[in-house]
């Protein structure tokens, strides 16, 4: 039955405020006691046998510095397959540039693929998986036809670094740029240590 008016008494009126503030402070008792769910490894399934699995440790946040330049990358977890990253460089508090990125799946093999700001996008494939002295492991991504880089590298360091390595030749000249990164809070921008 609905009331309306005068029919709709004071203490009818009481009830209904009392009851709506009741379930407000119900719900936001349920939503305080919540908190996050700590960072897990991959999950097992689908995903732990993708071939980019090797690569599931880039998942979080990333920051450097070198020559005033300060870089940053932020990679989504492995998905299906594929992996969503974000790359961008401030100086002075302008931004430099920013890349859209991404580590995926194809017909053959697994692809590093980047579209720098207002660029085409590039494909470099994973050419080499290799682990040099001291536990790290670096995986290197070639594209031979591209003008520069020719090879982009990431080296998981055992000390918890992430260098991200570009290089190839501009003008006949060898050429290396080398992002060392440390993990950070994606929220905080802290640094995190192991």
């Amino acid at each position: 039955m609905t009331m309306n008016g005068p029919e709709m008494t004071l203490a009818t009126t009481a009830r209904i405020l009392a009851t709506a503030l009741l379930g407000l402070a119900l719900w936001g008792a349920g939503a305080a006691a919540q908190t996050p769910a700590p960072a897990k490894e991959p999950a097992a399934g689908a995903d732990a046998a993708s071939p980019l699995a090797p690569l599931a440790w880039l998942e979080g946040c990333w920051r450097g510095s070198v020559n005033k330049r300060e870089f940053r990358e932020h990679w989504l977890p492995l998905r299906g397959d594929l992996m969503v990253g974000i790359s961008h460089t401030v100086m002075d508090g302008k931004t430099l540039d920013f890349e859209y990125l991404r580590l995926e799946r194809r017909a053959d093999g697994v692809h590093y693929v980047t579209v720098p700001s207002g660029q085409k996008e590039t494909a470099f494939k994973l050419a080499e998986v290799a682990t040099p002295e001291g536990g790290d492991v670096v995986f290197t991504f070639a594209n031979p036809a591209h003008d520069f880089p020719q090879r982009i590298s990431y080296r998981r360091s055992s000390e918890g670094w992430l260098y991200a390595t570009v290089e190839g030749k501009v003008a006949g000249a060898d050429r290396q740029v080398i992002y060392p990164m440390r993990r950070i809070g994606c929220e905080s921008g802290e640094l995190i240590k192991k």
